[in-house]
């Protein structure tokens, strides 16, 4: 299976090339694939704010780059270079407030600072720590996906249909994908009948990332209205919700896309299992629960405008893009370092015991 899914990867948003951080800009996928430059943290951040960037590991990931591009510049301008550089760590840390990816790779940026030995080349080990984020996030994806299809085979080994919410694959991540990496997964296994792709308003990652991707890889997928949801897993023979997360408590609760939630609640009315798919840096064991997790709301023009021109009435608008889903909804999270079913603090404790199964 590994094989397979390391031949069947085609599409990718991050590089890091040259000792420059590109990345290709997904407000303009599918119509246009333009792939931007960026050579300082601030820049990296505006990236990740201005959603250039989402998903995420991807989040996570562009966020490790910044600070080698951060160092870069404070080195280069002389003085007390670390006390610039905690400035350009705050802006990258204020781009996104939910997904913690985005905190834990800051964090493992600032520990390597902190083993810096005297006379070591500081951008040459924090380049080689940022690069070592992107390439665990692969592997990451490859385990996750022969893990999900195991749960998947487990319950029917015949084609079934799978549904998705937000996008969750090689453009969200350093690699192969998290929920969508499980599905892609599944299709090379002969598992997968039809995808129902949730549009997931009001950026429409589904219809223009999750739809883009699974199509060119000639994944038989259907797009359809997020409120069409319930009608599908009611008439179409839906056996699987398979989403990511930007944020898991200690009780597994999970913080993902707005729409995730009453995804869970619907499924689990219809008898659909439920599976949530995010490597263990996603998990915050800092938090108990769901409630704990910030929710980030952003501006309202995004619902009441479509292409700078208004299309609402005149009214306010509220605008939180994730949702919070109970672990009492959810069937499995499935990360890199194993499976948990039924969620709960002891299983969430146990899992995060655990090393990486590769």
């Amino acid at each position: 299976m590994r094989e397979r899914l390391l031949a069947a990867e085609k599409i990718k948003a991050i590089e890091w090339r040259d000792g420059t951080l590109h990345l290709l800009d997904q407000r303009l996928l599918p119509l246009e694939e333009t792939w931007r430059t960026y050579d300082s943290a601030v820049g990296v951040a505006g990236a990740i704010r201005d959603m250039v960037v989402r998903g995420a590991p991807a989040i996570g990931i562009s966020a490790a780059y910044g600070v080698v591009l951060g160092a870069r510049q404070r080195l280069a301008a002389g003085g007390d270079w670390r006390a610039a550089l905690e400035g350009d760590f705050r802006v990258l840390a204020e781009s996104r407030p939910t997904a913690v990816n985005l905190f834990w790779a800051l964090d493992r940026m600032r520990e390597r600072l902190a083993r810096l030995k005297e006379g070591e080349d500081v951008l040459a080990a924090l380049e080689a720590e940022a690069v070592g984020i992107h390439e665990s996030d692969r592997e990451a994806n490859l385990t996750m996906a022969q893990l999900g299809v195991e749960l998947i085979r487990k319950h029917s080994g015949k084609p079934q249909a799978l549904l998705t919410h937000c996008n969750t694959g090689a453009l969200a991540t350093g690699g192969f994908g998290t929920a969508l990496g499980v599905i892609r997964a599944a299709h090379l296994d002969g598992l997968v009948e039809r995808v129902y792709a949730d549009e997931t308003r009001p950026w429409l990652q589904g219809s223009r990332l999750t739809a883009w991707e699974l199509a060119e890889e000639g994944v038989p997928v259907s797009l359809n209205v997020d409120g069409a949801a319930a009608h599908l897993m009611k008439t179409r023979g839906i056996t699987w919700v398979i989403v990511g997360a930007d944020r898991i408590t200690a009780e597994g609760d999970v913080a993902n896309k707005i729409g995730t939630y009453q995804l869970a609640v619907v499924a689990m009315h219809h008898g659909v299992r439920f599976m949530v798919v995010a490597p263990s840096s996603t998990i915050d064991m800092s938090l108990q629960g769901g409630e704990e997790i910030p929710i980030e709301e952003r501006d309202g023009r995004e619902l009441l405008e479509v292409g700078g021109k208004r299309v609402a009435a005149a009214v306010e608008a509220v605008n939180p893009v994730f949702d919070v889903t109970p672990a009492d909804l959810i069937d499995a999270i499935v990360t890199e370092r194993g499976v948990v079913e039924r969620p709960n603090a002891a299983k969430m404790a146990e899992l995060m015991s655990r090393k990486r199964l590769h």
